[in-house]
């Protein structure tokens, strides 16, 4: 995966030296080449550390039109670039790639052309002609990006330790940490330094210091799909057929494979040549691998086990913090780190995932929950979601809320202000009181960030690119307009129509008729009570010692044991690493 950095102002060129530091700091992200570039009039410098994914032969960037000036730093794919290159009539030579369709877009089209581009993307622009720095990010946020305000300066890039390096950068404890393990909307852990919001575009005034932003696509204000279901599954099976084989490389690649739904459903779209899934010897509840196995025979594809044990873990978390930039709510984070480890051992540069279907599709138990209630759910066979039902019951049998129940089930520490209900009220009531949809949008605005964040952070430590093929605009954009029971019908399966699509496919039963998730998950929490009880408490004490005041109700959080559904511990100890990574960072 490519990385961006770089920094405008009215002194911009005299801070190359700075910028070229900052590219220097995040090269993992491009092992073909950190390269940075000024600008002609010296108001920006631009870095990008480039991995050659569409053409191993290109030339690495920031990418320069002459003829207008512009000068763009871009981090992503767009899998439309070609289609898009004749819709706008711009020439592109036979082994020109999707950065340089978009940096003659923009010399041409300007900012207009965001809304034309399907795919991942963070990117810079400089266009001397008008004096301003543009930043966008794709419309789900796959592709990070991070910015700073600094003496009239405006600096960004891909790793937020990367601004913390330009210039200091306060450690600040947001309570929505403590709530549900993950900063919100825009904020960091860092003093003065913001994400920028998926689908936006930040546009920066070199001459005046004026700052503006944009959204530029939203799923609010969407028309409800009113056809018949077989309607719907129609629509829904070519759209998927149609875009997901689009996001596969035209040369090697890797799959994660857990076993489940998405995943299986994308391995008989894709093909990949390698699998590669996830097992824990012992942990019969946790393993897919059969199905994988089954599923990797089906398509002819290599299937690559991957078995950690909790000792692994202890050596793989500092890298795993280092890399993550600050803590971040995943239960499937050492999973993922070690499939991408494992994928890069290969030679492998792309590998995809499954990232979506649950969030748009009512894929995870607490929709069911919230849509049909805790008994009917522990009713339907899901008894082993009664601590996660347990949110929900209450002796006089009241009913709750969405917003409430949302709210429930999501925190994982307190709320004292209400900050994640009022998030997740304001974000429910943009649905238009389609309760389905609410919830999406309720994942989006909580528990998503860190599922995208950590795909790609973890894949770039690897200096892998990291695809996530049903985030398609189309697909994304129809599975948010369906009706709340084509989705889900049943409260013990949800992603209706996508296990229909998958019986049209081929998928075997075992596969589509599922009902329960695991995913990547991990027995981490587990370990944590067990065989690493002890080293745990060793490495959340000794961050206790010099942590900072606002940490030290996490951290001693920490100390006590949790139960299946309670993460509090492992969310301590992945505090505990970042703060000692934090320490050896200031040292150096």
């Amino acid at each position: 995966m490519c990385g961006i950095a770089g920094l405008a102002g009215a002194d911009g060129a005299r801070h190359e030296h700075t910028v070229a530091a900052m590219g220097t700091s995040q090269a993992h992200r491009g092992p073909d080449g950190t390269i940075h570039a000024a600008t002609a009039d010296g108001r920006a410098v631009l870095a990008m550390n480039t991995l050659l994914i569409v053409d191993p032969h290109a030339l690495p960037g920031p990418y320069l039109d002459r003829e207008s000036g512009v000068l763009l730093a871009y981090n992503g794919e767009i899998y439309n670039y070609r289609a898009q290159a004749a819709a706008w009539g711009i020439p592109l030579a036979q082994r020109e790639t999707d950065a340089h369709l978009l940096l003659r877009a923009w010399a041409k089209l300007g900012p207009s052309c965001l809304g034309g581009l399907d795919g991942m993307f963070a990117l810079a622009v400089y266009d001397p002609r008008v004096g301003k720095l543009f930043l966008a990010r794709d419309r789900l946020g796959e592709k990070p990006l991070y910015w700073r305000l600094d003496g009239g300066r405006l600096a960004f890039a891909s790793e937020v330790t990367t601004l913390t390096g330009y210039g200091p950068a306060p450690l600040v404890l947001r309570p929505e940490v403590i709530a549900i393990e993950t900063p919100t909307g825009v904020d960091t852990p860092f003093q003065g330094i913001q994400l920028l919001a998926p689908a936006t575009l930040l546009t920066f005034d070199v001459a005046t210091g004026s700052l503006d932003q944009h959204v530029y696509w939203t799923l609010t204000g969407r028309q409800p799909f009113t056809g018949t279901y077989n309607e719907a599954l129609a629509k829904f099976s070519v759209v998927l057929t149609e875009q997901v084989p689009l996001r596969a490389p035209a040369g090697d690649f890797a799959l994660l494979l857990s076993g489940g739904l998405d995943s299986s459903v994308l391995a008989y779209l894709l093909r990949p040549p390698v699998c590669v899934t996830v097992r824990y010897p012992g942990q019969d509840r946790l393993d897919e691998s059969q199905i994988a196995a089954r599923i990797a025979c089906d398509i002819g594809a290599e299937l690559v086990v991957v078995e950690p044990d909790h000792i692994d873990f202890t050596k793989a978390l500092p890298h795993m913090m280092s890399a993550l930039d600050y803590p971040m709510g995943n239960a499937s984070t050492f999973s993922e780190c070690m499939a991408y480890r494992k994928t890069a051992e290969l030679g492998l540069r792309v590998v995809a995932g499954g990232l979506g279907p649950d969030e748009f599709l009512m894929g995870y138990v607490r929709h069911s929950l919230v849509l049909f209630g805790a008994e009917a759910v522990l009713a339907a066979g899901m008894d082993a979601y009664r601590p996660l039902a347990a949110k929900l019951l209450h002796p006089a049998r009241e009913e709750l809320d969405p917003a409430e129940a949302v709210t429930r089930l999501v925190l994982r520490g307190p709320d004292p202000d209400n900050r994640i209900h009022d998030l997740v009220a304001d974000t429910m009531d943009k649905a238009g009181g389609d309760l389905a949809r609410g919830l999406t949008l309720a994942d989006l605005a909580t528990a998503w960030r860190p599922l995208v964040m950590t795909s790609d952070k973890l894949a770039s430590a690897y200096a892998l690119e990291r695809r996530s093929p049903y985030l398609a605009r189309d697909l994304v954009e129809l599975s948010y307009r369906l009706p709340a029971e084509h989705k889900i019908a049943h409260p013990a399966q949800g992603k209706r129509i996508l296990r229909d699509a998958a019986k049209a496919v081929g998928l075997p039963r075992e596969v589509w008729g599922s009902r329960d998730k695991l995913g990547f998950a991990s027995p981490v929490p587990a370990w944590l009570n067990g065989p690493l009880a002890a080293w745990a408490d060793a490495q959340i004490r000794t961050a206790l010692a010099e942590a900072p005041a606002a940490m030290r109700p996490l951290l001693e959080g920490g100390l006590k044991p949790g139960g299946r559904f309670d993460r509090t511990r492992t969310q301590a100890l992945m505090a505990a690493a970042w703060l000692g990574d934090q320490t050896v960072r200031a040292a150096a």
